[in-house]
């Protein structure tokens, strides 16, 4: 067997490049949730007990490790953060008492049992790992919401957390998430990146405020526009794209990066966002509820014309007064699906979204070569072929 070239870029599997980080990372976020309250408790760790994706946690991790060997900001602040003098990323700023008030079981304050936290001899700092927690828990609160919002029955194989528990404890389950995620943010002592992480839970809601209408006027028979897919793309990255995006540049900014390495990891994250989601949209049509682990076809059912349709729409006008009433009328939903399957649409999704990991890729481009980055690169080719 022939050896590959030199330059050949390397392979190489994310997950293994932080497996030592990923391999607390349930376990540090179950800590993080604990509750004096034993229903409270048992919902909000719900989806801790089946293994999601962890999607979110390793970008976050792998763009850590990548721009840890790329140049620093002459103001930066890695040495100061590197152990966050004041204590780590579990002491508290307010006085533990105060905290606690009158739910004193409740453990606000919960030491990582994660040796890799205090470990002297990793490139990703302890500010890092906890922000690959943070954004674990703001992705999971806003699962919990979304499925009370979308009526969901299933959700990574198992009964949607509104089923098992009922809606009032789903969504209070996901404030809690989003409280429970402040608090860590907070105790990364960086206003720079609370700030950034705040703006990713309101990112959350103004795009599904967005979503509640499939273009910017709501009209009883739409005609297409070009404004129908830029509407359509400023959701998406609300609500899918923001956080990857924000979460990147966060980790490029508490390892003290210069701030062209910060503008590459939050474009790398924006652009890969994008195409996460356009692919989402298209296994909707195109792969069954058992490979997905959610219900298949959901976003007709619910009214929502993602980029397939969308795509489709450009050459059919019928499609226009469908849209217009959210596919609410019998046979509106497999007629749409049959316009769709006989378009160009999922082929133009795809060309889109391979548009965008391209993007996302040319945007690390400068970084030094490493596993890291060969990482974030093979996420990349990861998502274009993922089928669930």
């Amino acid at each position: 067997m022939s050896s590959p070239p030199p330059d050949a870029p390397i392979k190489m599997d994310p997950f293994q490049t932080v497996a030592r980080e990923m391999k607390f990372l349930t376990g540090n976020i179950r800590q993080l949730l604990g509750s004096g309250h034993p229903t409270l408790d048992t919902v909000a760790k719900y989806y801790t007990q089946s293994e999601g994706k962890y999607v979110r946690p390793m970008l976050v991790l792998l763009m850590s490790r990548a721009t840890a060997l790329t140049p620093r900001s002459p103001t930066s602040r890695r040495d100061s953060v590197t152990g966050l003098a004041r204590g780590g990323v579990d002491t508290p700023i307010t006085e533990p008492a105060v905290l606690a008030d009158e739910n004193p079981d409740t453990p606000i304050s919960s030491r990582s049992f994660d040796t890799a936290y205090t470990s002297a001899d990793s490139d990703i700092l302890p500010s890092q790992r906890r922000l690959a927690e943070i954004t674990e828990l703001i992705h999971t609160a806003s699962l919990l919401h979304d499925d009370v919002i979308d009526h969901s029955v299933s959700r990574r194989a198992a009964a949607s957390a509104n089923i098992e528990f009922g809606n009032k404890m789903a969504v209070l389950a996901g404030d809690f998430l989003l409280g429970r995620a402040s608090v860590a943010l907070a105790r990364l002592r960086d206003p720079e990146v609370t700030e950034l992480l705040a703006t990713v839970i309101a990112n959350l809601v103004e795009g599904e405020f967005m979503q509640l209408k499939n273009t910017a006027r709501d009209e009883k028979n739409p005609a297409w526009t070009e404004d129908t897919v830029s509407y359509y793309l400023q959701k998406t990255y609300l609500k899918s794209a923001s956080l990857i995006s924000k979460s990147c540049r966060a980790a490029a900014i508490l390892g003290g990066s210069s701030p062209d390495v910060v503008e590459a990891a939050y474009l790398y994250g924006k652009n890969l966002g994008l195409a996460f989601q356009l692919v989402d949209d298209m296994l909707d049509y195109t792969v069954s509820e058992a490979e997905l682990g959610k219900p298949a076809g959901a976003d007709l059912e619910l009214g929502l014309a993602t980029a397939p349709l969308l795509f489709a729409w450009k050459d059919n006008a019928s499609l226009g007064r469908l849209v217009g009433r959210k596919f609410a009328k019998e046979g509106d939903v497999q007629r749409a699906r049959e316009i769709v399957s006989s378009s160009t649409g999922l082929e133009q999704t795809r060309a889109l979204a391979q548009e965008y990991v391209d993007k996302a890729i040319e945007a690390i481009s400068g970084f030094p070569e490493s596993e890291a980055k060969a990482g974030l690169i093979d996420m990349c080719t990861k998502v274009m072929k993922r089928r669930k």
